[in-house]
Order: structure tokens, then C-alpha cells, then sequence
């Protein structure tokens, strides 16, 4: 369960709100299915999230089928990989694709906490593998989950992300006569709540390893289709390697006082997360980042043995800025929908 400093953040009414900074590239000719499968992370087939995979994250990307291709939605923040369209360009050689801006003719809209948002739902079942590599099953499901209206995507990266809409330019969408329409600091803190990183706040440009970032878990890995950019070191790590690092939430709070904070602005983005021995102990390796925050909750890229030493009461995890402490801690926790690791230890 959330803990109980949370309770007063997540909206109890349904919302809507505008996603700024997000770009969309228009894919379209009679070989674009083919030519996004060969670049994403997963297949390509039917109305489709995706992220692209190569062997570190380029983009995170949401890819909704139009009548005529697919318009593929992306953070526009600077970083350090290559523009998506430039990338996607590099890609096309002789293939029959065509791709152009489409920035100005949409807006991308998130909706949530209505009835229709959650009325699609259905439980949540999962398939592990050693490595710690986690994939849903989509059991009771459509053959896609993702749902097949033009312009909508039912966002199942976690129980009740509710909906993605792409709305014409300077238009609101219908919801808004339904729904409170909210900012998008209101959108950040919701899925900070719920424990999903998205865009290069979180995942970031070539640095961000797919599994580190979830997106096993949010359903945008296919660990069996066949050949596309990075697949072997994604393929690899989930069958043989060892995942040791996760983004979940956190709760910031003040060092001493163990009371939450509300900043306003947010901390700066990547802020070191010290692990600091409480009770005797070797001494841990490495540290964590702080990603996408809010009203003192927000994410956070950590190592797992360490969070398991923080939930044992072994360590702490303080915030630094390059050498000097802050007189902050982060307590991470897991989200109620998190998937659970089964019992290898019972008897068959």
C-alpha cells in the first residue's frame, strides 16, 4: 500500500491534462509496419505502445496506428541521442516509408480516474524469468491490450494510468466536459504515484538500460520477436544476466525529522541516493539517482540490494548534491500493483 503521507496527493475526482513537450512523427507507406518493427522494442503489428530499444533506451515512445501508418509520439527535451527523425531517416534506404513532422497538427492529452478508465481493466498476471526480467500476461484480455480507437491508447503501464489521447491542434478533448482539466505537474505526480517513468527525465538517452527502466514490466519488450536495433544485449540480459537496478517511487523526506517535504520547484533532476549503513555492515557499493519529482514524492533509480537494506532497516538513503548532503532521505516503496515475486521455495 501507498504510504499514508500519499493519500492527500492522488486526485479523487477524473482528470485530464495536456502532456507538454511531446513531438510526433508521422510513418506512413506500405512497408512502415515492417520498418518500425525492425527499430522498436516491440512488435509492431495492430495499435501499439512501444519504446525503442537499443541495448541502452534512445526514446521512449508511444506508436498509435492512423488509417493510413502510424504517428509515433516522443519527448522532445534535449539529450544526447540523435533527433528521432534524423535517427528514423538513417533507417528508411530503399524501404517504401514516408516521415514527417506532425508536432502542429496534435496534442497528446492523459485522462484518468473515471469510470471508462477503469472498466477495461483486468488483472494483472505475470511471467519471471531468473534474470528478474519481468513480462504481463495479458490473460482475458483483447488480443492487443493496448485498444484499437484511432488516437486513443489504453495505458496499461500501470493499474489505473487510465488513457492517452491525441486531440487536433489547440482542440480539448471530449473528457473535458467529464473531467477536472489539470496541468501537467498534476499528470507527473500521477504516475510518479503509480511508479512510471517516462520520457528523458527518467529514462534517460543512452544511458538507460530497458529493464532498469521497467519496460519489461510496463508490456513494451517482446523478448521473441525476431531481429531489431539492440536486441541482443536486451535478449541476453533477460535470459542470462541479472537485473540490479529498478526506478520505483519514493517518499523525500527531512533527514532528522522523518517529515515529508513539498518543494516547489522540484529537486534538480539526478541528485545522488547514498546508501548510509544503519546498523553494522559491510559498507555498499554504488548509488542511486533521483529522476521525476513532486510535492516531495517522486522516482528514483535505485539498486535493489540496497532497497532491500533500507526495508530490513540496515540502511538509508540520503540525497546528496555532488559532495554536500541535503538533510534529505529518500524511502522508497513498492507500488500496490507491482508484480510479486513467486515462492521458489515452497515444496512441489
Amino acid at each position: 500500500m501507498p504510504p499514508p503521507l500519499w493519500q492527500g496527493l492522488v486526485r479523487k475526482t477524473p482528470s485530464i491534462a495536456p502532456l507538454a513537450n511531446r513531438g510526433l512523427l508521422s510513418i506512413t507507406g506500405s512497408q512502415s509496419t515492417d520498418f518500425l518493427n525492425g527499430l522498436l522494442g516491440s512488435s509492431v503489428q495492430e495499435p501499439v505502445r512501444n519504446q525503442f530499444s537499443t541495448g541502452r533506451v534512445m526514446y521512449d515512445v508511444f506508436l498509435y496506428a492512423t488509417t493510413n501508418g502510424y504517428l509515433l509520439e516522443y519527448d522532445m527535451a534535449p539529450s544526447e541521442a540523435v533527433s528521432l527523425s534524423s535517427y528514423l531517416k538513417r533507417h528508411v534506404l530503399r524501404s517504401k516509408v514516408k516521415i514527417r513532422s506532425a508536432t502542429e497538427e496534435y496534442d497528446v492529452w492523459a485522462a484518468w480516474g473515471s469510470t471508462k478508465d477503469h472498466e477495461w481493466e483486468t488483472k494483472r498476471h505475470w511471467h519471471w524469468e531468473r534474470s528478474g526480467a519481468v513480462e504481463p500476461v495479458w490473460n482475458g484480455s483483447p488480443s492487443w491490450p493496448w485498444g484499437t480507437g484511432e488516437g486513443i491508447i489504453l495505458d496499461r503501464r500501470a493499474v489505473g494510468m487510465g488513457r492517452r489521447l491525441l486531440v487536433r491542434k489547440g482542440e480539448h478533448p471530449q473528457d473535458s466536459s467529464t473531467h477536472d482539466i489539470v496541468p501537467t505537474e498534476e499528470y507527473v505526480l500521477h504516475r510518479i504515484i503509480r511508479g512510471v517513468p517516462e520520457g528523458a527525465a527518467d529514462i534517460v538517452p543512452m544511458q538507460a538500460f530497458p529493464m532498469e527502466s521497467n519496460l519489461d514490466i510496463m508490456g513494451a519488450l517482446d523478448f521473441r520477436k525476431g531481429c531489431y536495433v539492440g536486441q541482443e544485449l536486451t535478449v541476453r540480459t533477460y535470459h542470462t544476466g541479472v537485473i540490479r537496478k529498478r526506478i520505483l517511487p519514493v517518499v523525500i523526506q527531512k533527514l532528522e525529522q522523518g517529515v515529508q517535504i513539498s518543494h516547489t520547484p522540484p529537486l534538480p533532476l539526478n541528485l545522488d541516493i547514498k546508501p548510509v549503513i544503519e546498523k553494522p555492515g559491510p559498507r555498499p557499493r554504488g548509488s542511486g539517482k533521483i529522476l521525476s519529482n513532486q510535492k516531495g514524492v517522486g522516482l528514483a533509480l535505485l539498486r535493489l540490494e540496497h532497497v532491500a537494506g533500507v526495508q530490513k532497516g540496515d540502511l538509508r538513503f540520503d540525497i546528496v548534491d555532488g559532495e554536500n548532503a541535503t538533510n534529505l532521505t529518500a524511502v522508497p516503496w513498492w507500488p500496490e500493483w507491482w508484480p510479486r515475486e513467486p515462492d521458489t521455495t515452497s515444496s512441489t
